[in-house]
């Protein structure tokens, strides 16, 4: 099941703290669409890297999850935007997504369909109530400079966490629209993988983990004149299944009674 909710209208800003880092697992391998998705290559040795404060994540069955970010989250160069990851994430993972995506938005850069990640997080609706968010992107600051960037990611991450203090809060990284990956892509990576484990939060990188390489570039991203270097429909199938993989790595198996001793037979 999935929503897609409406611009927010209303600004609220607070500020929180703690300590994480960032996770990788092996990527799931059903296909759901028509067209074949790409095969995601096995973690190399080594590759999992544990935060060493987060706590994992403990979602009920059938959880609110509001997917929060920019043109990739939308849905951009799938045939329909609900066939994006972020809807075809409910799909996978039986959860309710919530999907927020503004075309060309960013930190600081306003986008196509509504203001900058700032404003539209400051403006989010408290009664959403979601049990976990993610947060997307975005590759839409790479033009806009470093300088003011960090206060611009802190201030609304601030706003988020007083919006939705009950939610886990998951970042998703940028993903490489392009090879051989842009300096200010991975400057900003490294930014946000630094901000959030001084939160204590879950930092999933896409670029870490190399979800795009030059073996699978062309299965995942639709480099049309229409699709504008987006995820083509399989390229967000494949997207939803290694968000479901990571996200199942950090979270904790659901506790299971233990079944009653068997008692002595009495004659």
């Amino acid at each position: 099941m999935h929503t897609r909710i409406a611009l927010p209208r209303r600004r609220l800003t607070w500020a929180v703290t703690a300590v994480a880092v960032a996770a990788v697992a092996v990527a799931l391998a059903a296909v759901w669409r028509p067209a074949p998705a790409p095969a995601a290559p096995a973690a190399a040795a080594g590759s999992v890297v544990v935060a060493t404060d987060a706590a994992p994540l403990s979602l009920p069955a059938g959880a609110r999850v509001l997917v929060f970010g920019d043109s990739w989250t939308y849905g951009s160069a799938a045939n329909t935007p609900t066939e994006g990851y972020a809807y075809v994430l409910a799909e996978r993972t039986g959860w309710t997504t919530i999907v927020n995506g503004v075309r060309g938005s960013g930190y600081l850069k306003p986008g196509i369909d509504g203001p900058s990640f700032g404003d539209r997080i400051a403006a989010l609706d408290p009664a959403l109530d979601p049990d976990l968010v993610i947060v997307q992107g975005s590759i839409n600051d790479r033009k806009q400079g470093a300088a003011g960037y960090l206060d611009a990611v802190d201030a609304a991450w601030d706003d988020l966490a007083t919006t939705y203090p009950e939610a886990r809060i998951v970042i998703l990284g940028p993903a490489p629209q392009v090879l051989p990956i842009e300096a200010e892509t991975a400057r900003i990576d490294r930014d946000l993988a630094d901000l959030a484990a001084a939160r204590g939060w879950w930092y999933l990188s896409p670029i870490a983990e190399q979800w795009i390489t030059d073996a699978n570039y062309r299965d995942v991203i639709d480099t049309s004149a229409t699709g504008r270097d987006h995820p083509s429909t399989a390229g967000h199938s494949y997207l939803a299944d290694r968000l479901a993989a990571d996200l199942a790595a950090i979270t904790e198996a659901p506790a299971v009674a233990a079944e009653p001793a068997p008692q002595p037979l009495v004659p």
